[in-house]
């Protein structure tokens, strides 16, 4: 690869964004040490390259209300990120997933001649569909993660590129690594019940609302030691004031570490289920928003599931539990879940097929390959 060097400006809004758009900045350093990188993102970017200018905590507002209420935080957000960019002037901006940041970035980006690269597409084949014509104006090329968006975006016109799933590809990298068992319950100081990980979102209103519930479930199922996979991002005075009357343990940033370890997990809908469906372990998927984001929610989305694992699967392969009467729906999946092998066995057959339908798990060189042949 050529070593002349390339600008390039990324935008991560949340902390899965931090880990896809880290292994693009690896895998381009890989291909041209010489790339000068400045990002909006988090830790794991910032372990890659240096030139972190805003971390994605600051940026991560969730539902309607939220936005509603830090709607000048968010301005300001975007206003100097605009500005950012220009001072930089970059030869490539990679904007990762985080829609309603991301695409008035592109718009701006786009007027202002800065090809714009889009990293794991806003989710339009479930809800605002008038943002295609928003992506096919001012976006030169979309990277999607799932197989089915390439023909859901060619019904628009608009050519984007399927190189892999880039969280099979970091599950995949998890795996690789010798770890063990023993040694990782006796660093956390765990004990010997079956471990069954709590993941209560990666942003705080998530959080907020989920880990109460989850630990409330925890306290049917004695036999069996619950432990919180807690982020570094998140303020941790909101998991130790609902942790603090509970022997309920928590660790932070080992997310993966704790998957490859768990017997059974409940997880709050989002990219989580995907990762837990790839480490194979059997799972409960639940939400629960604001009482006015799912109205607005419930007459806008229209489709058959609202986790990861079942839309991708076309099929219901893990149960989800949303917003009312949670308690029960979960501690009953979790029963079943924990004492019922031909049920756990079936799970794990289906995330088989699943796995398999996501293909490669080479998508951060790919991208890293393609971006730099085009900024040449």
């Amino acid at each position: 690869m050529n070593s002349k060097s390339f600008k390039i400006y990324i935008v991560a809004g949340e902390a899965s964004g931090d880990i896809h758009a880290s292994g693009i900045i690896r895998a381009v350093k890989h291909k041209n040490k010489s790339t000068l990188f400045r990002f909006f993102g988090g830790d794991l970017m910032q372990k890659e390259s240096e030139t972190l200018v805003k971390h994605y905590k600051e940026l991560a507002f969730m539902g309607l209300w939220e936005v509603v209420k830090n709607i000048r935080k968010i301005k300001n957000n975007l206003d100097f990120c605009k500005n950012d960019i220009l001072n930089f002037k970059p030869d490539a901006l990679i904007l990762v997933d985080y829609p309603g940041f991301n695409l008035k970035i592109a718009k701006f980006a786009k007027k202002n001649g800065i090809k714009v690269y889009y990293y794991i597409s806003p989710k339009v084949w479930v809800w605002k569909k008038s943002r295609i014509n928003i992506i096919k104006k001012y976006i030169d090329k979309m990277f999607v993660i799932f197989p089915f968006e390439v023909d859901f975006y060619k019904k628009y016109n608009f050519d984007v590129l399927y190189f892999g799933n880039p969280t099979k590809e970091a599950v995949k990298e998890e795996l690789s690594i010798i770890k063990n068992k023993n040694l990782f319950i006796e660093e956390n100081k765990f004990d010997n019940r079956p471990i069954v990980a709590l993941l209560p979102g990666s942003r705080i209103q998530e959080v907020k609302k989920m880990l109460p519930l989850m630990l409330k479930v925890s306290e049917k199922f004695p036999n069996y030691q619950f432990v919180v996979a807690g982020l570094s991002s998140v303020d941790k005075n909101i998991y130790q004031n609902n942790l603090k009357n509970t022997k309920i343990r928590i660790i932070f940033d080992k997310t993966f570490e704790l998957l490859r370890f768990s017997f059974a997990a409940v997880v709050t809908s989002g990219t989580a289920t995907l990762e837990t469906a790839l480490f194979n372990v059997p799972q409960v998927v639940c939400y629960k928003t604001s009482g006015l984001s799912y109205s607005v929610g419930k007459m806008i989305v229209k489709i058959d599931y609202f986790s990861l694992v079942n839309i991708l699967s076309k099929k219901m392969v893990v149960k989800e539990f949303l917003q009312n009467k949670l308690e029960d729906s979960i501690s009953n999946e979790l029963e079943l879940l924990l004492n019922d092998e031909i049920y756990r066995e079936k799970m794990k057959n289906d995330y088989q097929k699943l796995s398999e339908m996501l293909g490669d798990c080479s998508v951060s060189e790919k991208i890293a390959e393609f971006i730099l042949n085009e900024v040449q």
